[in-house]
């Protein structure tokens, strides 16, 4: 056995491909069960994890690959955000249905600035140690991103939803590929989702959507043939449901995953038995419903990891004050002229959101960290860390939100790599992220990032985005 002793800190140049690597001497955190192991080792072979535990160096012989020198490091899975949206930037520009800006950059353009800068937002994804992603939802070529992301190393793993199937249409995302298409009838919505399932999407999507016009009952039959057929075809649904009504009648319907938090009012005991009962994973979405809000009121409170590792074209879009007043939508001059307004119904949404979060951990219901990265204000890649704030202030350990991050998160993602995802463990995937200080002693720490190794392959941190 022979190896090379090398410091995280002093690895000059990412490895072309996967290799033998030990990771040599760190804490290894594994929040699926909570298990900390100080000294560890973990020897990966290739893109997968051979052992890891104390003494798994002495007895993995045909060891011939070189060593990482982890003391004082902290070793935990890669993390994942599962909800993203690969078809919106997060730039000013991203949703003329919510802001029509046309007038300064027509939503064409925006979407050919989406799609020539793929390779800088994945790669922003890796810098915040994120190796996985769920994208839930966007037009057919989001079935593309999967597969670009598959052939570029320096990319997280992609699982994705097709189109969103919904009771409202968005004319003016309507480009020839909609993200989001209005289903009228049962029959519709079993056909477009056979249509979907050839091209093998790792979930579908329903965006339930209620208001005066489109009440909870009106859209139930649709929601239950859209499951009933994904279900026939082994596809999972995701339901956007943000009204406590909503997101019950998704359950009772089949929903496999809620993509948002309860926002209207309180969840009851029958609303958590009935997630229990049906196992159903739930992921918050804290971050984004603040974003819109502080961007059009000119009061965004970005982390320093977003201002750091976000776009910077991205986050220049932002500032609303550097749009000439005559090309402001009202919804935005509305928000500047009452910015108190903004804050106010942002609080509103997270005294109900956080203590129902609160509520879900603690009766076992599996939670999923995800952001809705790509909505406007919310920024890939990092916008997780302000997630994990706001899980920490609605009352979750921080265990429990790298759990949401982890293996959790991994349930969530699913299918044959999901089940390899989130743990630091024999025959899972070499998705790791190698951290300076504990996060389990403070959440901030999560963002203190050394090393990201994704399938095997070492990137120092500060490495990635150059």
């Amino acid at each position: 056995m022979r190896f090379t002793l090398l410091c995280c800190a002093l690895i000059a140049v990412t490895t072309a491909r996967a290799e033998q690597v030990a990771l040599v001497g760190g804490t290894i955190i594994n929040p699926a069960d909570g298990e900390i192991t100080e000294h560890g080792t973990v020897l990966i072979d290739n893109d997968r994890i051979a052992k890891a535990g104390a003494n798994a160096l002495p007895e993995f012989t045909e060891f011939s690959g070189r060593t990482i020198d982890c003391r004082g490091k902290f070793i935990l899975p890669g993390y994942i955000d599962t909800h993203v949206h690969f078809f919106q930037s997060a730039d000013l520009f991203t949703r003329p249905d919510g802001a029509d800006l046309n007038n300064v950059r027509p939503y064409k353009d925006e979407v050919a600035w989406i799609k020539s800068h793929l390779d800088d937002t994945f790669a922003r994804y890796l810098r915040c140690g994120i190796t996985s992603v769920v994208d839930v939802g966007g037009p057919m070529w989001n079935l593309e991103v999967r597969k670009r992301a598959n052939a570029t190393a320096k990319a997280p793993r992609v699982a994705v939803a097709g189109p969103l199937i919904s009771s409202v249409s968005r004319e003016k995302l309507d480009l020839g590929d909609p993200p989001i298409v209005k289903i009228d009838n049962v029959d519709q919505a079993r056909d477009f989702v056979r249509k979907l399932a050839e091209q093998k999407p790792d979930l579908v999507k329903i965006w339930y959507i209620v208001d005066k016009d489109h009440p909870v009952d009106a859209f139930r039959p649709i929601a239950h043939a859209t499951i009933e057929e994904s279900h026939a075809h082994h596809i999972r649904v995701a339901v956007h449901a943000t009204e406590l009504e909503t997101a019950r009648a998704a359950v009772e319907e089949g929903a496999d995953i809620l993509v948002h938090s309860v926002v209207d009012k309180p969840i009851d005991d029958a609303f958590v038995k009935l997630l229990q009962d049906r196992h159903v994973i739930l992921c918050p979405t804290l971050v984004v419903f603040e974003r819109y809000g502080r961007v059009f009121s000119h009061q965004l409170n970005l982390t320093p990891e977003e201002q750091k590792w976000g776009n910077p074209e991205v986050i220049a879009s932002l500032d609303v004050t550097k749009i000439p007043a005559d090309k402001l939508p009202d919804r935005i001059k509305d928000a500047l002229a009452k910015p108190e307004e903004a804050l106010d119904r942002i609080k509103k949404i997270y005294d109900v959101a956080l203590p129902n979060l609160k509520k879900l951990e603690d009766a076992g219901v599996t939670i999923a960290a995800g952001t809705d990265a790509g909505n406007i204000g919310t920024i890939h890649g990092p916008a997780l860390f302000r997630e994990f704030q706001l899980m920490k202030e609605a009352g979750l350990t921080n265990m429990q939100i790298l759990q949401c991050a982890t293996s959790n998160a991994a349930q969530l993602f699913g299918g044959e790599t999901g089940a390899h995802l989130g743990k630091i463990d024999n025959g899972y995937f070499a998705d790791v992220v190698i951290l300076k200080s504990n996060p389990v002693d403070d959440i901030a720490h999560a963002s203190d990032i050394d090393v990201v190794i994704k399938s095997g392959v070492v990137y120092p941190a500060d490495s990635i985005l150059k």
